[in-house]
């Protein structure tokens, strides 16, 4: 196996662009992100001085396997799609050999598991699952009951608010699957992130009938003609109304009505999530995890 490191996510993109297309609903997470991140370089938005893409070849020269380290918030993850077990072991001991610490691990099992495992044994400490993921895709759309409202999409003028609710949208997701708050790391709201999303509409608010926003639904742009849902926030004073079930129904409808294949994932220790999406038409694809090294 040869692990292949790049810098620039329009060079991956080029790379392991066909081998993406190929599964793009498993391959979400590394698709949206390398497209956000050459959209976001057009606008001026340079990555970070730590990220990179990775590339898995066998001996032919085949790809057997992408991953990419991206996160923007500590202690910046790994995020790997499925591989063979011994790249996923081989990318682990690369990183301890050129001293690069990493102190997590997401994405596709058992190639996470495994590579969070040998960095624990090369570097010490042990291998926590920090959550469980579920990723799902939209088969045949079951409209909710309907309530007051409407979708609407973000404005640059609701930036204050969607930066507020994406940094409130962890420490909820925690208290909900039965975690203290801050047990999971996750998005930071940074405003020019947030406006660049804005303004390319991938963050939608339903109103009540008085206008007010009381839900916040992100999308990810389509790209090889899947979408992903994410995040889903609804402030604690507005839950139990119906807003999140409306809103994402109205998004995945949206999207399916332009040929575009929706997903989400969702946090299987969060029955209430689970529950919403289910009901709506969403159906299992394959499970995920976020593992920390704890020192």
């Amino acid at each position: 196996m040869k692990l292949e490191f790049v810098r620039d996510a329009a060079d991956f993109l080029a790379i392991a662009g066909d081998y993406l297309a190929a599964e793009p609903v498993v391959n979400t997470v590394v698709t949206t992100m390398a497209h956000r991140t050459v959209a976001q370089a057009a606008e001026g938005i340079a990555p970070r001085a730590h990220d990179w893409w990775l590339v898995v070849r066998d001996d032919s020269g085949s790809i057997r396997g992408v991953g990419m380290r991206t996160s923007p918030f500590p202690p910046y993850p790994l995020f790997l799609l499925p591989m063979p077990d011994e790249a996923a072991v081989a990318l682990a001991r690369t990183l301890h050999d050129r001293g690069e610490e990493m102190l997590g691990v997401n994405g596709a099992l058992p190639a996470a598991e495994l590579c969070a495992g040998e960095l624990a044994r090369l570097g010490g400490g042990r291998v926590e699952v920090a959550v469980h993921l579920r990723l799902f895709e939209l088969g045949e759309l079951i409209p909710p009951a309907p309530v007051p409202g409407e979708l609407v999409a973000a404005t640059e003028e609701n930036l204050d608010l969607v930066v507020q609710w994406f940094g409130e949208f962890a420490d909820d997701a925690d208290r909900q699957a039965g975690r203290p708050p801050g047990h999971t790391a996750d998005e930071l709201p940074d405003r020019a992130v947030m406006l660049h999303r804005i303004r390319n509409q991938e963050l939608w608010l339903w109103v009540d009938p008085a206008g007010q926003p009381v839900h916040l639904t992100g999308v990810s742009q389509p790209a090889f003609g899947v979408s992903r849902i994410g995040p889903v926030y609804t402030p604690a004073a507005q839950r139990g109304r119906g807003w999140a079930s409306n809103a994402v129904a109205e998004v995945s409808r949206r999207l399916q009505a332009q040929g575009v294949r929706v997903c989400l994932y969702t946090d299987q220790a969060n029955p209430v999530s689970n529950k919403i999406y289910i009901a709506l038409g969403y159906r299992p694809v394959v499970d995920m995890a976020n593992l920390s090294i704890v020192r």
